[in-house]
């Protein structure tokens, strides 16, 4: 059968760099930093007591107060982010075929504040099971999924994508299939998490994942510098319109660019370390390529998952210099972490939103905070340090990695008619 085109219709983000589409895109261009001591509980006792989160978020802002106090900050973060898509989009369920239009939603915990407060108030409780009766439904991360389609009707294919950071990745490769087989007009796609808690912040500390800079940490994300501790966590969500071409071409939709092909693949190494010569990523991106019908000379800008990590940013090098070859001199790499911190599963939809801006904008977002070269990084690579770069960018590969060893990379490109 001939696969449908699919394009990106409509965009919206909530984020550490602002809480809509146009002020995360101006945060990533400038090289804003979202970092800063936590806000949301007490981390004066934890070993890492920093984090990208939201800045001062009032879901009733955006929601009904009633319908705030049911959803955990996640499914907030979800709701709000797929509204400005939405609505950037053009679509409502009286313009559209809602059976035809489907959400596929990811998220990589879930509800984890949801559960940790459910369960700390039965532990220092007096054993009485007393639990909200929204508990279970607020926790669930396919609820994200499900709460976007009762709010705008949409009754096609939906559902919700895990595989740890690479998760709203991976939900985006299957909005764009289900969208190329033909099974769906339009779908609202993309991630959302909420865990910077005291459960969420004290697991990834218990694993040595995190930085633990406290005397410094709006410097504490520095993916590929020699002096990189640990990761920082972040919170978000990304929401994107795919569409498939004929249906946005029948209804005169803005177009921002064509989805080329993804890929997904297994290091089948570890539960938490990458494979040390990066093999899944390397298949990762090579499949990508292959489904896209790409070369790697095709690809102008990579938006890495380097997350900051000593050993996955090496792997990651390592991987992009075997797929690229001598191309990979040529190319701009970034990680936006850097400035949004790790959204775990909503990393994959904001770095696809900063790849599809990067492509319809022909500007790179930096990677910031470098301080001192890595001497096990190759020096010829582009790392876009600290400040963005200008140039053609055609096409754009952007790469998650999850615990569990699971990749998924996804390719934009401009839309040509």
């Amino acid at each position: 059968m001939e696969l449908k085109r699919v394009v990106v219709t409509g965009l919206g983000a909530i984020t550490p760099l602002g809480k809509s589409l146009s002020e995360y895109w101006k945060g990533l261009a400038d090289g804003a930093n979202g970092c800063d001591f936590i806000k949301q509980f007490d981390a004066s006792k934890f070993k890492t007591r920093f984090a990208c989160e939201v800045k001062e978020f009032e879901p009733t802002a955006y929601l009904d107060k009633k319908e705030a106090r049911k959803i955990d900050r996640f499914t907030q973060f979800a709701l709000i982010a797929a509204d400005e898509a939405v609505k950037d989009a053009g679509i409502n369920k009286d313009n559209v075929d809602v059976d035809r239009v489907g959400v596929i939603f990811a998220s990589g915990i879930g509800g984890l504040i949801t559960f940790q407060e459910e369960v700390t108030n039965y532990a220092t409780g007096d054993g009485t099971p007393r639990f909200n009766p929204f508990f279970i439904p607020k926790m669930i991360l396919d609820i994200a999924a499900g709460h976007i389609s009762m709010k705008h009707g949409f009754r096609g294919p939906n559902y919700a994508v895990v595989s740890a950071c690479a998760s709203s990745t991976n939900a985006v490769i299957d909005a764009f299939d289900n969208i190329r087989l033909g099974k769906a007009d339009i779908i609202v796609t993309g991630g959302s998490e909420a865990v910077v808690s005291a459960a969420g912040v004290g697991g990834f500390n218990a694993m040595k994942a995190l930085s633990e800079r406290n005397d410094s940490p709006q410097s504490a994300s520095r993916p590929f510098d020699k002096d990189r501790d640990g990761f920082v966590m972040g919170e978000g969500a990304g929401a994107i319109i795919l569409e498939s071409l004929e249906h946005a071409l029948a209804r005169g939709a803005k177009i921002y660019c064509e989805i080329a092909g993804g890929g997904a693949t297994a290091d089948a190494h570890h539960i938490t370390a990458p494979h040390p010569e990066g093999l899944g990523a390397q298949n990762v991106m090579k499949a990508a390529l292959r489904d896209a019908g790409m070369q790697p000379e095709d690809i102008a800008y990579i938006n890495v998952h380097g997350t900051s990590t000593p050993l996955g940013d090496i792997a990651e090098t390592k991987a992009i210099l075997n797929v690229f070859g001598d191309h990979a001199y040529n190319l701009n790499i970034s990680s936006t972490k850097s400035m949004t911190g790790h959204c775990l599963g909503a990393a994959g939809a904001l770095e696809a939103l900063a790849c599809i801006m990067a492509v319809t904008q022909d500007i790179i977002p930096p990677t910031i905070n470098h301080f001192t070269d890595d001497p096990e990084l190759d020096p010829k690579l582009n790392f876009t340090f600290n400040t963005a770069q200008r140039r053609t960018v055609n096409a754009a590969l952007s790469n998650t990695f999850g615990f569990g060893g699971h990749n998924a990379s996804v390719i934009v490109k401009k839309y040509q008619s």
